[in-house]
């Protein structure tokens, strides 16, 4: 029986790319701290933990009929981001996938009400939302990396559905996963004008003081465990327009058991602003027991 050994909500912006200098001259001379504490989330989790596969939960990687998943034997490549090219350009990386595992995600799609397929295309596009964590957290580890994908026209309930068909898929294997769930909280950006006089990471920069209570309300909950309250309140957080439609969160929630997880939160950064959005690396452990089981596997057992 397989199970997720930890999951994380993690920022994937281009500044962590960025060379140090130009880090510090963005913001003010001082360093972000999604870079230490990506550094520190490797040291205390990924380099220590014991795991097999990580899925990222890609918000960068839209599809539009279906969700999709990544099920290349191996990846590798060079990548320059077509978003920001200056910043992220001809960033190598090599990783091995896990086709079994990915494959298997197509059992459990239909009975939970949604798509999914695995594609294992060696010409599938990467994006930087899975290619700037694993530089960072990946990178000489020898360990799978699967990508799966948001899709752009899927609601709040389909993302909740593909992520219990992940959690099925995960229960019915024999791996031990780490889910990453790569994306930001609210995330409404500046005009371009006004951009560059908000690339500072202090949050006093988000977009609206009414997004930033949002965002660090949901921080709080998320720090308590109270994933039931984050689930009950998206409709208000949909409002200041969250990465993706959270799908990233939610995905990762729908195979954790929704309300029933209440895996507390550790911080591994500040809450930061970027150019608008609101950002934060959060790290839920394992709680005592293991993590709930997918939703629609609870209420058959009972």
């Amino acid at each position: 029986m397989g199970e997720v050994v930890g999951a994380a909500i993690l920022a994937h912006v281009p500044t962590i790319m960025l060379p140090k200098e130009t880090r510090y001259e963005l913001n003010d001379g001082k360093e972000i701290s999604l870079v230490p504490g990506l550094q520190k989330l490797r040291k205390d989790v990924m380099e220590t933990l014991d795991y097999d596969t990580v899925v990222v939960l890609d918000s960068h990687w839209a599809t539009t009929v279906e969700f999709v998943v990544s099920a290349q034997d191996h990846r590798e490549g060079k990548y320059t981001a077509e978003e920001l090219p200056r910043g992220m350009s001809q960033i190598p990386y090599s990783f091995k996938g896990d086709p079994e595992f990915a494959n298997s995600l197509a059992n459990y799609d239909e009975k939970n009400g949604t798509w999914i397929t695995p594609i294992s295309d060696p010409y599938l596009p990467i994006f930087y939302a899975t290619v700037n964590l694993w530089d960072y957290l990946g990178k000489g580890l020898d360990k799978r990396w699967v990508s799966m994908s948001v899709c752009q026209t899927a609601t709040t309930e389909d993302f909740l559905r593909a992520g219990r068909a992940l959690g099925e898929a995960i229960r019915d294997s024999d791996r031990k996963v780490l889910l990453l769930a790569s994306g930001a909280l609210s995330h409404t950006f500046y005009k371009l004008r006004d951009l560059r006089k908000h690339e500072a990471s202090d949050p006093s920069h988000i977009f609206s003081p009414e997004a930033r209570a949002a965002d660090e309300e949901r921080i709080e909950w998320f720090k308590a465990g109270d994933h039931a309250r984050v689930l009950d309140t998206m409709p208000e957080f949909m409002k200041f327009k969250p990465e993706a439609n959270f799908s990233h969160y939610l995905t990762m929630a729908g195979a954790l058991g929704e309300e029933a997880n209440t895996s507390k939160g550790e911080m591994y950064s500040d809450y930061e602003n970027s150019v608008g959005t609101g950002q934060v690396h959060i790290y839920f452990p394992k709680p005592e027991g293991g993590f709930p089981l997918p939703k629609d596997m609870v209420l058959s057992r009972d």
